[in-house]
């Protein structure tokens, strides 16, 4: 019995490592093609973030919850994509979704891009990455408060604040 529950739970692992994989080549595609107005090789980007910054921005990985010194954050403000300095979030827009991730009910107009995200296999959720430079910066869910209902759980390693 644990022999097959191995082979499933491997089985499963390796699924969820080849759609991210996917994900992570649409993404490359993207950039590489021209779609995002910044570019930079892979080189580049390893250069210009920290560790945990490319992890997350360049390959959709999450910050542990509750790590993030945003979580706390409650002056006003914007937050921009680490990757490319492009403004996401009004602090207008942040709330308290004790989730442990930074929370907005709404990004700023035309600042961030989504898509199917099927890393989870059974569970489809829809990715949020930056319009201009493509960086992952977590997801939206249809369980935040009014006036737009979407809870935008985004990782703080991919966003700086800039107070007012």
């Amino acid at each position: 019995m644990n022999h097959r529950r191995e082979i499933i739970l491997g089985g499963t692992a390796a699924a969820a490592v080849w759609i991210t994989g996917l994900a992570q080549a649409a993404i490359a595609q993207a950039a590489s093609s021209g779609t995002f107005e910044i570019v930079k090789s892979d080189e580049e980007w390893r250069r210009e973030l920290t560790s945990e910054q490319y992890a997350v921005l360049r390959h959709h990985q999450t910050e542990r919850p509750w790590s993030s010194p945003l979580n706390k954050e409650q002056r006003a403000g914007t937050y921009l994509c680490v990757g490319c300095s492009l403004p996401l979030f009004s602090s207008t827009t942040k709330f308290e979704s004790e989730t442990g991730w930074p929370s907005f009910w709404a990004p700023i107009e035309g600042a961030i891009e989504t898509m199917e995200d099927r890393s989870f296999l059974i569970l489809v959720r829809t990715e949020v990455h930056c319009r201009r430079c493509g960086g992952h910066l977590g997801h939206v869910f249809n369980d935040g408060p009014k006036p737009s209902g979407l809870r935008y759980c985004m990782n703080g390693v991919a966003l700086r604040f800039v107070a007012d």
